[in-house]
């Protein structure tokens, strides 16, 4: 053998050796995330951090838009195609991809201490241990108030009614020209709030789902004479079909809401593209006949059982759930904390917005107000099929499709179809 041909043969072996150690000792991950404002930057900044201490690993942040999330992402983690780790809204409705990452923790007893009302939605039916709440939600209004300012026109106050908004949002936009009185996030999740407000129950005695019952019924009936009056925009939710999720943020971002329906995600995001144009004010949950309530939510951040990587997995979910780190991506991005030692010891809000602050309180104010109904159907496993069920049939009564009895029949038979189907495929 030449020296020429032992030099490429060293050469190639060494090289080969290097590649193996490299792909043995490397981990690349991937992270599925979507925005409602920036806070993949400060999730970015943190994998950063990760990446220098942990060399051997590598995370790869993709942002999708939220629609690939409801859509998308169900059907690859169902392939066996899904990413490593995944920011999820449906949190008991795709439990059953979750790892349990119990076994590779540094210390469980950590995650229950802090996460342990939270888990549960992510595990239904047992202990595992899966993720953690990047935020912690709760559905409200928020209104111009500079319109009502300049309608002349008193905001309601504590205790007031949803009819006693209607009829206060169409005063200020039949004064002021603004196109659309009242906007709704076109959700399921978004309408339960005021149903379980008018006396929703949501389950049977026996803890089996109901969606439709008379308090669901009065709400729907509200909603569905708001779109035939004008008081909520017919063009918005007929824009698209099915149990599609639509928004209305810039809408009222662009002034042309007097009250938006959502929630508390939107305050960073409202912070940003509305900043001091106007006071966007968020508003207590308007009350029904049995209470004043919103939904409880948010987002998860959840690691994947198909995952190669489990332990390395687990490693950066410990490390993005400590306490400094997640105190940091709270505070920046102006979440509500989904950690008790937060919730109870403070997170340093990265604002001087006197209607961001004033948003948070109002948030967190009303999260011991939030009724056990909209608790017990939160942590539903199969909750994402009732709030389906609500907005596509009660979508086509509003357009005409349907009246609404037979929007509400369609409505029990597409959960009882579901689950059915659910149930074989189990």
């Amino acid at each position: 053998m030449t020296n020429r041909m032992k030099t490429l043969l060293g050469t190639s072996v060494l090289s080969l050796a290097l590649l193996t150690g490299n792909a043995m000792a490397e981990a690349d991950l991937r992270m599925t995330w979507y925005n409602d404002g920036n806070e993949s930057e400060a999730m970015q900044a943190l994998l950063d951090k990760f990446e220098k201490q942990n060399p051997d690993i590598s995370v790869t942040l993709d942002v999708v838009p939220y629609k690939a999330i409801l859509e998308s992402l169900p059907v690859q983690l169902a392939a066996g195609d899904g990413p490593d780790i995944a920011r999820v809204t449906d949190l008991g409705g795709l439990s059953k991809y979750y790892l349990d990452m119990t076994p590779y923790l540094e210390n469980a007893d950590y995650w229950r201490e802090n996460f342990g009302p939270f888990l549960k939605w992510l595990d239904p039916d047992g202990d595992q241990i899966s993720g953690f709440m990047t935020q912690l939600t709760v559905t409200g209004p928020y209104v111009n108030k500079t319109l009502f300012e300049q309608a002349g026109v008193a905001m309601p106050g504590e205790g007031a009614t949803w009819d006693d908004w209607a009829k206060a949002v169409n005063e200020v936009a039949a004064k002021l020209d603004i196109p659309i009185p009242m906007a709704w996030d076109r959700s399921g999740h978004r309408v339960s709030g005021p149903a379980i407000a008018m006396g929703a129950k949501m389950f049977d005695d026996d803890g089996n789902p109901a969606l439709v019952d008379d308090g669901l019924k009065s709400m729907a009936t509200k909603l569905y004479d708001w779109h035939q009056d004008g008081t909520m925009a017919k063009e918005l939710w007929g824009s698209v079909s099915g149990s599609t999720y639509l928004g209305a943020n810039e809408d009222f971002a662009n002034a042309q809401v007097v009250m938006y329906m959502s929630g508390s995600w939107q305050i960073p995001q409202f912070a940003d593209k509305i900043g001091d144009a106007f006071d966007w004010w968020a508003v207590p949950a308007p009350c029904g006949t049995a209470a004043c309530t919103g939904m409880p939510g948010g987002a998860a951040l959840v690691a994947m059982k198909d995952s190669d990587h489990p332990e390395e997995v687990a490693k950066l979910m410990d490390f993005l759930a400590q306490e400094e780190n997640l105190a940091e991506f709270y505070g920046k991005n102006l979440f509500i904390p989904g950690h008790l030692g937060l919730a109870t010891g403070g997170v340093d809000f990265a604002t001087d917005d006197p209607r961001a602050k004033h948003a948070l309180e109002t948030f967190a104010n009303a999260v011991p107000g939030i009724s056990p109904t909209a608790f017990d159907l939160q942590g539903y496993a199969n909750n994402r099929v009732m709030f389906n069920a609500l907005i596509s049939r009660l979508g086509e009564a509003i357009v005409g499709e349907l009246t609404l009895d037979q929007a509400f029949d369609r409505m029990t038979q597409d959960v009882e179809k579901q689950l059915a189907e659910k149930e074989r495929g189990n």
